[in-house]
């Protein structure tokens, strides 16, 4: 489970979230490896949320208190929303769900995607975004001076033609 970032840079958190993560895990363990494998814990977990308060925080001693108050206040609601998921997720194991995918995520696979084009492009396996600027400057100094080397193997050419000189 992930902090939120907030426009001013403060973070929020849903304790709750951690709380059922971890009870999940617990269950789980117990159920025979065969099942498990059929089982995916974020529907899981998902599913018990849906049917559990919410426990907010936006500081570290606001998120032990949330943690406390969760485990002593709402243990058993959780155990039960955990089981009642297992339960629901399992009943349809065949259904086809398409998973919800974090923007970060997507901007994730867009930098990775370009940054792979700009090492082929560049014939720069050894890119990375700590070197970017250095190897892009490199790359852009290497194509200047083979510009002015070829503009100046074309004019020597050009003008070196008996064609043009007599």
């Amino acid at each position: 489970m992930k902090a939120k970032q907030s426009t001013q840079g403060t973070t929020y958190q849903n304790v709750m979230e951690l709380l059922v993560a971890r009870e999940v895990e617990r269950q789980m363990h117990k159920l025979p490896q065969k099942l498990v494998q059929y089982i995916d814990r974020i529907e899981v977990a998902t599913y018990a949320l849906n049917r559990l308060p919410p426990l907010y925080a936006s500081c570290e001693e606001g998120q032990r208190q949330q943690q406390l108050r969760g485990q002593k206040t709402f243990a058993t609601q959780i155990a039960t929303a955990v089981r009642q998921a297992l339960v629901a997720v399992q009943r349809d194991p065949i259904r086809l769900s398409t998973p919800l995918i974090r923007a970060e995520e997507v901007e994730y696979r867009v930098a990775y995607s370009a940054l792979e084009g700009l090492r082929e492009l560049l014939q720069s396996p050894q890119l990375s975004w700590e070197n970017m600027v250095d190897v892009v400057e490199q790359a852009l100094g290497k194509a200047a001076r083979e510009n002015v080397t070829h503009q100046r193997r074309v004019r020597g050419s050009f003008w070196s033609d008996n064609h043009y000189t007599q």
